[in-house]
């Protein structure tokens, strides 16, 4: 089958941009991403490109360059539906927060109604293609309800799962490690798989481009973030220790990664790791292995999530303690609160956690970070429901000046690795804050010795 028409179902971190990417590389395609919420297309189509809701370098000069041409925005979903010969879903899986499988197994209802949406709209065979991460064989129960329609149309189910780290998502959709598509091993389902596969090959090398079956693709992404996040976790657990012995993180992890069969990549330790995958995803695994009675596996993976969860209590416990054992009305500078640099996503940002502890505190958090607003790190913090709205909006503020946030501070918590933080002007820094003056660096990013010798009290991660 030869696409002429690609929907894409959520206009969030993923199908913005890859569908972006798409159009860019296949102009002869005409991509349409859809989404119910009004305001988050008004942004994609906002006249200043700069503007549009996701932020990755480079992102909006490949929007620009075919947005209005072949790409589009819209909130029409059932006419996008109908005109797509292939339609992405992309759509949000949280973890449950309620019934069976609460705080760990995925919660399908988005996909399921798009499924039933998909299902309802279309009179022309489609090709369903899950971008969204999902369970391993959430494909089949895609497929059965677009099945039972009883109108008729055939659909072919893919799975196609994105390796896109925020902050270089551009980068690994320009040049990919791989891309990974899994589909039906019967003729029709090979033919799908090569209409997916002819898409990609108009920018990847057709070697990068794995094919399996669909239940090996969607386990896959589940894996390679598990394995990720495990990397990360391991380190952390190192740095504890190298606390207590007298070691530097730093030097065990270029020690250990430079041997070929481990690698260096992941093993920065840090408060611990974020955003809307590696949690999720481990969860989700943790999930299904205790669903087939495998106890001890999922033991093994949910230890990845209780380290770092305990990555940030102990940060947020050393504040504390290094302040005296209180905290209360004073003021803490958060540098950083999206997951990462380069990325506005705050989703399972560790500042949250570290900021929610410290307010339990009754601590005074001034935040600064250069690509998220006031609203977002509120409605970061009142997700947590740990408290009312109206104690989180007393008890945090954002400040658009770094300089600003850090002034009168008792200390400083380095929460996000943004490039900016390096360049500061420190030593202003520290002559307007209250002495002694802390900087607690989450991210092992500041120069420590450089630090001591303005004056400041300097905590970094493993050493």
């Amino acid at each position: 089958m030869k696409i002429s028409h690609i929907c894409c179902i959520g206009a969030g971190y993923v199908g913005g941009p890859t569908m972006a990417v798409i159009a860019n590389k296949c102009p002869h395609i005409k991509v349409t991403v859809v989404d119910l919420n009004a305001e988050r297309i008004a942004r994609w189509n906002d006249d200043n490109v700069e503007n549009i809701p996701v932020y990755e370098p480079g992102l909006s000069t490949i929007v620009a360059a075919s947005r209005g041409k072949n790409l589009f925005f819209s909130t029409e979903v059932d006419k996008a539906i109908d005109e797509a010969q292939m339609i992405f879903i992309s759509v949000n899986t949280p973890t449950k927060t309620y019934g069976t499988g609460k705080g760990m197994a995925a919660d399908l209802k988005y996909i399921e109604l798009c499924a039933r949406q998909i299902a309802r709209v279309a009179t022309t065979d489609k090709i369903v293609v899950e971008k969204s991460t999902l369970p391993v064989r959430t494909a089949e129960a895609l497929k059965s309800i677009l099945d039972n329609t009883g109108n008729g149309v055939q659909y072919q189910i893919l799975s196609n799962p994105e390796f896109l780290a925020e902050g270089t998502a551009v980068e690994d959709l320009l040049a990919p490690d791989r891309v990974l598509i899994g589909g039906g091993t019967d003729e029709a389902g090979q033919k799908a798989i090569q209409a997916l596969v002819d898409i990609y090959a108009n920018w990847v090398p057709k070697e990068r481009i794995l094919t399996t079956n669909v239940w090996s693709s969607e386990l896959s992404k589940l894996t390679a973030n598990a394995f990720l996040a495990q990397r990360v976790s391991s380190i952390n657990a190192i740095s504890e220790l190298c606390e207590k012995t007298g070691a530097n993180v730093n030097e065990v992890a270029r020690a250990i990664g430079m041997d070929s069969r481990i690698g260096s990549k992941f093993l920065k330790a840090s408060v611990g790791f974020g955003g809307s995958c590696f949690q999720k995803d481990i969860l989700n695994l943790v999930y299904i292995a205790k669903s087939y009675g495998l106890q001890e596996v999922a033991d093994y993976w949910e230890q990845v999530i209780q380290l770092n969860d305990h990555q940030k209590n102990r940060f947020a416990r050393n504040i504390v303690s290094t302040l005296y054992n209180t905290i209360s009305g004073k003021k803490i500078a958060f540098l950083g609160w999206a997951f990462k640099k380069d990325t506005n996503d705050t989703r399972e940002s560790a500042a949250i956690y570290v900021a929610d502890a410290l307010m339990q505190e009754q601590a005074q958090i001034a935040v600064y970070d250069p690509k998220v607003e006031h609203p977002q790190v509120l409605s970061d913090l009142n997700y947590l429901e740990t408290r009312d709205a109206a104690s989180n909006a007393a008890l945090v503020t954002s400040i658009g000046d770094p300089y600003a946030a850090c002034h009168e501070a008792h200390a400083i918590a380095i929460m996000t690795e943004w490039d900016e933080f390096k360049t500061y002007d420190w030593q202003k820094i520290y002559d307007s804050m209250l002495k002694p003056a802390f900087i607690f660096d989450g991210r092992n990013i500041l120069d420590a010795e450089a630090m001591r010798v303005i004056g400041f009290h300097y905590q970094g991660i493993g050493s």
